[in-house]
């Protein structure tokens, strides 16, 4: 077992040979000094003693390493090599000529001469700390001997971490002052170091292919490493995008791609890098051709030739060769340039084409190293077709939005078509004024009928005024002046007055005609008596037909309405209502609708003129004025 720990470090030790950072087998303090010093001893002394060094330093140099041991990790030291001058020779000589006569030398018996040197280092903003090497010369070294080397390796130095600046100079000596800088963690744990140094030892991922879920799941080796940070890379050193998925999709999976991952409570800075994909079997190859793509752009050179602008991005570096179609120019290659990675983490490499032929479409070539036939040819996209695409889908969403104002606004098209098709131009107002006029019945079906009549009305926008609805009103101003009010509301917001014929309407309507056609012919001035008390708003509305249809208006200003459940379709009209128009309800309820929403020919009787001679006006104006005198009469 002994022997297979001691193999271990000795293969150990042999690959660290290998590496920039030098290895040392212990872990404390040490000095050495060279032949000719003994008694050599260190220790810590004040940068502020004002004791001078008894003897010179011509040389220092300072420098890291790493100290380990087969049962401690490895730590971080400090190595200097101080060289001394040291002449014995003279010093003999001096001891010679300060001796007593009669006294005889014993070159054995010579007492060893005490020396001392001080060499001091600190880090940036910080308090030298200094060394005090203490020795003695040995008396039978050679006295032509000028110097004497001192190694001193200093573990754990203050201040000093991996990645820290150090001054190191001899106290007396300052002109010799050096500067070295420590290995970085990341420089130090890139060997073969990682599992020796503390500080080094961060997660590892490992990565498995799962064909039938078509993923790469990645997976901590230590598993105890829960909490772990993952980020994505292309190349080694690309821009690390971080992942918080522990699988990727094969299509995404490239030959550099490379992960680093990290504990997320751990303070330090150091991450593990892995490159699964670099020398696998695994053919991800093709996903990097997949993802190749080339933009052109052309430019002028000093405004006398053309150049073209050509841009390759891809997920890797690649290989290859870019050149101009039609064999123009030479071949530039992709692997002699600067590779620069996007907000994307594509990889692009820019080149120029300078001096082309105009008279060629600007194309280029591209062959890839690794795949059999060549990519392109990739043209500068033309700008007109751009220009036409876009000209193409503004008219398409014109069109959509056409079909989708026609939509809503159908109700109001056919309503507008329903006018040109029945005369004039006319325009649509939701708001039109309509006199509902009972007939003259004491049924409450028919009384409950005109109601929901009205409330119809009112719900489409109309307003709605329903005699019934407004009996206490025509107590008070009489019904015939509360209808001539209706008809003054209907002169300024157009609109019709909508009479609901029954069966003892059109009796009404009939008997009315008859006794008028008597009174005219006998030329009696009674007014006929009907049953109803509430018949004077029904009467004067025939008085009124009577006169607006002499003069050919009362199409324009009267509408007839029949409900289906009190009345047969097909019983005649009475005279009087003949040529009006008629619907019925409640299968022609939208028709009706639509017919009052004309209100441009209704309102001509009482706010227009036809055209015509200003005898022709001023007749018109005479007999709507009898009219009128007749509604009141």
């Amino acid at each position: 077992m002994l022997l297979s720990r001691c193999s271990i470090w000795c293969i150990f030790f042999l690959c660290l040979a290998a590496c920039d950072l030098e290895i040392s087998d212990f872990v404390s303090d040490k000095l050495t000094c060279s032949e000719g010093l003994s008694d050599c001893g260190m220790t810590d002394v004040s940068c502020l003693l004002q004791d001078e060094d008894t003897l010179h330093v011509q040389n220092l140099t300072a420098y890291f390493k790493l100290c380990c041991e087969s049962t401690a990790p490895c730590t971080l030291c400090m190595g200097i090599d101080i060289e001394v001058n040291i002449n014995l020779e003279k010093d003999m000589l001096d001891e010679d000529h300060s001796g007593q006569p009669g006294e005889d030398y014993n070159e054995e018996a010579r007492t060893p001469k005490e020396e001392f040197v001080t060499t001091c280092y600190h880090a940036v903003n910080s308090m030298p700390v200094c060394k005090r090497v203490e020795f003695a010369i040995n008396p039978i070294t050679d006295p032509q001997q000028q110097h004497a080397e001192i190694s001193l390796v200093i573990t754990r130095p203050s201040g000093v971490s991996f990645g820290s600046q150090l001054f190191v100079y001899p106290k007396e000596a300052s002109h010799l002052r050096q500067k070295i800088t420590a290995p970085s963690l990341e420089e130090v744990c890139s060997q073969t170091l990682q599992e020796h140094v503390q500080e080094c030892q961060v997660p590892t991922l490992s990565s498995i292919i799962n064909p039938e879920m078509n993923r790469v799941e990645l997976r901590p080796i230590e598993r105890n490493d829960n909490h772990l940070s993952v980020c994505v890379q292309y190349e080694r050193n690309g821009r690390c995008q971080k992942w918080n998925e522990m699988s990727i999709p094969l299509y995404s999976v490239t030959p550099c791609m490379c992960f680093q991952a990290w504990r997320e409570n751990d303070q330090r800075s150091t991450r593990s890098q892995s490159c699964p994909f670099e020398t696998s079997d695994f053919k991800s190859q093709k996903n990097v051709w997949d993802n190749i793509s080339v933009s052109l752009a052309k430019g002028r050179i000093n405004n006398y030739g053309t150049m073209l602008w050509w841009n390759l991005s891809a997920p890797c570096r690649l290989s290859g060769e870019v050149w101009l179609c039609h064999g123009q120019g030479i071949r530039q290659q992709l692997s002699i340039g600067t590779w620069r990675q996007n907000k994307e983490g594509l990889w692009e490499r820019p080149g120029v084409f300078e001096d082309i032929n105009t008279q060629l479409p600007p194309c280029v070539m591209v062959k890839v190293e690794g795949m059999t036939s060549e990519l392109g040819p990739y043209y500068l996209k033309n700008s007109n077709r751009q220009r036409w695409i876009l000209l193409l889908v503004c008219l398409m969403m014109l069109a959509c939005l056409t079909v989708l104002v026609f939509y809503l606004l159908q109700g109001s098209i056919k309503k507008w078509a329903w006018s040109c098709r029945h005369g004039g131009v006319v325009k649509i107002e939701g708001r039109s004024h309509v006199v509902l006029v009972s007939p003259p019945d004491v049924d409450e079906g028919v009384s409950e009928s005109v109601s929901q009549l009205g409330s119809l009305l009112g719900s489409h926008g109309f307003s709605v005024c329903v005699d019934q609805w407004n009996r206490e009103k025509q107590c008070i101003m009489g019904p015939v002046p509360w209808l001539h009010s209706q008809l003054l509301e209907m002169k300024q917001r157009g609109g019709r007055v909508v009479l609901v014929l029954t069966r003892k309407a059109s009796e009404t309507a009939a008997e009315w005609t008859r006794q008028e056609a008597a009174r005219t012919k006998a030329g009696d001035g009674s007014v006929p008596q009907t049953e109803s008390p509430y018949s004077d708003v029904f009467v004067a509305c025939l008085r009124l037909i009577h006169g607006v249809k002499q003069a050919g208006e009362a199409r324009e200003l009267f509408v007839l309405v029949r409900f289906d459940s009190k009345e047969r379709k097909d019983r005649s009209l009475p005279e009087l209502f003949q040529g009006l128009p008629l619907f019925h309800l409640p299968s022609q309820t939208q028709a009706l609708l639509t017919g009052l929403s004309v209100s441009g020919s209704r309102r001509r009787l009482w706010t227009k003129r036809r055209r015509g001679s200003s005898d022709e006006f001023r007749a018109k104006n005479a007999e709507e004025e009898k009219l009128q005198s007749v509604l009141l009469s």
